[in-house]
């Protein structure tokens, strides 16, 4: 090396980093052709660690501090170069720098619906979303399974492989349960602890350490949640006699306010609508018999109008100008009525 070479020679007496953004995880120091000056200083901040790397292998991590780089603190260094313990020139290394702040707030979901065997419903598909936060633990294991020799390592960089893998472990969990969905969905704190523990060791794995771990919401596909909405207001309705009577109750006041209801008539038209109605309904629920429905028999042929009275006096109500047949059970009622007496069916 001519002099010249070694004058413009560039030694480091400071090695720190002050962190730029949000999103590194890793970054590397930038030594091209300088080298780190004998008994420089190394800062570590609080929430950084920092390591060492000669000739591909990693010499030295350092936590959060400040250090005075010679043989007393590079004593690892010192021993993969056999240098004497007394060496004053400079030496050579890649050094390199981890964040270890808790990254918060960190999503993750299905992206597709996931398939459970569930005890209730059978098989069903089921969607999911939360939160969870990590940092690096273990800068070792970090460097030598993630970020490498990268200059710089982002969050973005391994963000998709836990998404992934909490997805996986997601999966395993709800086959590993036995819990139905709905008791799924009933204790999602519960849930995520469960999830948490299968994960701790995956990212342990990777040098990272889980911190939480939340299910904010589970939920089941457009199509099927149509389909457990219906069951559930199935099974709010139960007794389907006492649905009638409210359904009655109901028809009242509705048909007392109505224009052409009169006071006390439009209550009977709301009545005879109510009774109607539920009719109806207890009806279509009443299983059919060979008798017909609600195994009763098939009603009779319609009763005859009573002949005219002796002596051609004028018709009586029962006559035929004035009265018509129910178009359900087939009794003659007065032509005028709006609904049925005997079984409140609109006519």
């Amino acid at each position: 090396m001519s002099l010249r070479d070694f004058l413009a020679k560039q030694f480091i007496d400071v090695i720190q980093w002050t962190e730029t953004d949000q999103d590194t995880l890793a970054w590397r120091f930038p030594m091209r052709d300088m080298e780190i000056q004998n008994g420089g200083k190394l800062t570590v901040r609080e929430s950084q660690a920092a390591i060492f790397v000669n000739e591909g292998r990693i010499a030295d991590v350092f936590a959060p501090g400040l250090y005075t780089l010679n043989t007393q603190t590079l004593p690892l260094l010192t021993n993969l170069m056999n240098w004497d313990k007394a060496f004053q020139s400079p030496f050579k290394s890649d050094v390199y720098f981890f964040s270890t702040r808790i990254r918060t707030d960190q999503r993750w979901g299905t992206a597709q619906p996931i398939t459970i065997r569930d005890k209730e419903f059978g098989a069903v598909r089921i969607r999911g979303y939360g939160i969870y936060s990590w940092h690096i633990v273990n800068p070792r294991a970090f460097y030598e399974k993630l970020s490498g020799t990268r200059e710089i390592y982002r969050v973005a960089d391994l963000e998709g492989q836990l998404r992934n893998t909490i997805v996986g472990r997601m999966t395993a969990a709800f086959a590993e349960s036995g819990v139905p969905f709905l008791d799924m969905a009933a204790n999602q704190v519960e849930l995520g602890n469960r999830i948490a523990e299968g994960l701790r060791p995956v990212f342990a794995d990777l040098g990272l350490g889980l911190d939480s771990f939340v299910v904010e919401n589970l939920s089941l596909p457009e199509e099927l949640q149509k389909m457990l909405d219906t069951r559930v207001g199935m099974n709010m309705l139960g007794d389907m006699g006492r649905y009638t009577q409210f359904q009655v109750a109901n028809s009242m006041p509705i048909a007392a306010a109505n224009e052409g209801g009169g006071g006390v008539a439009g209550i009977g038209v709301g009545l005879g609508a109510g009774l109607a109605m539920g009719q109806q309904v207890m009806n279509a629920l009443r299983p059919q018999g060979p008798a017909g429905p609600g195994g009763a028999a098939p009603a009779g042929p319609p009763e005859q109008p009573a002949p005219p009275a002796a002596g051609g006096g004028a018709a009586t109500p029962a006559s035929g100008a004035e009265t018509k047949f129910c178009v359900e059970c087939g009794k003659s009622i007065p032509r005028r009525s709006k609904f049925c007496p005997e079984c409140g069916t609109q006519q």
